[in-house]
């Protein structure tokens, strides 16, 4: 016959045993979920990464493509001022051959333009140099590769607003107008007392 002792070291026991059960439950329960949530924070990590990468990607091909046509108008004004320097090269040594009697003898068609006609003649060579220098340089592949890294590095560049600008242009008139008045009356004051001691 049991005692009520023994009941309640049975009834404990098997509190004890559920107890155990029911931790190891709770925590074969939890090693999941927390598995599964370190699964979908490092899936939310990649994807932000990937995201983050993805934003980049674009910045970096819209600022190349920003940048590009900065490199393509910069081309475009170096062959103007390669024809312009070549047309008027051409002119000026056109000019001097004209007035040596012995190139004119040799070559009697250098006096037969007049001088407008030789400017006319002089700027269309001069825009087919400018034209062929510039596509010869921009068919070189480190040309073109040096032109885009400097339009990228330029690209990076924090400009200065138009407040900014318009307070700094400021400060500087301002300075330059005060500085003025200053040696102006420096200037002023030591003329009169040199005339006051070597008289006028």
């Amino acid at each position: 016959m049991a005692t009520s002792d023994d009941k309640d070291e049975k009834l404990n026991d098997a509190q004890s045993a559920g107890g155990e059960d029911s931790s190891s439950e709770s925590a074969a329960t939890i090693e999941p979920g927390d598995a599964l949530a370190t699964v979908s924070e490092s899936t939310a990590i990649e994807a932000e990464g990937q995201a983050v990468e993805g934003a980049e990607d674009e910045g970096h091909v819209a600022a190349s493509f920003g940048s590009e046509r900065y490199v393509h108008a910069a081309f475009f004004v170096a062959g103007i001022l390669a024809a312009f320097v070549a047309s008027k090269t051409l002119v000026l040594g056109w000019n001097s051959l004209a007035g040596w009697p012995a190139a004119v003898r040799a070559v009697p068609q250098l006096v037969s333009f007049s001088e407008e006609q030789r400017d006319s003649y002089a700027l269309v060579a001069g825009a087919v140099i400018g034209t062929l220098t510039i596509v010869q340089s921009y068919r070189k592949e480190h040309v073109r590769n040096w032109a885009n890294e400097v339009a990228a590095e330029l690209s990076k560049v924090t400009w200065p607003t138009r407040e900014a600008v318009l307070n700094g242009t400021v400060v500087v008139v301002i300075a330059s107008a005060l500085a003025t008045v200053y040696v102006a009356v420096l200037d002023r004051i030591w003329s009169f007392l040199t005339t006051l001691v070597y008289g006028a």
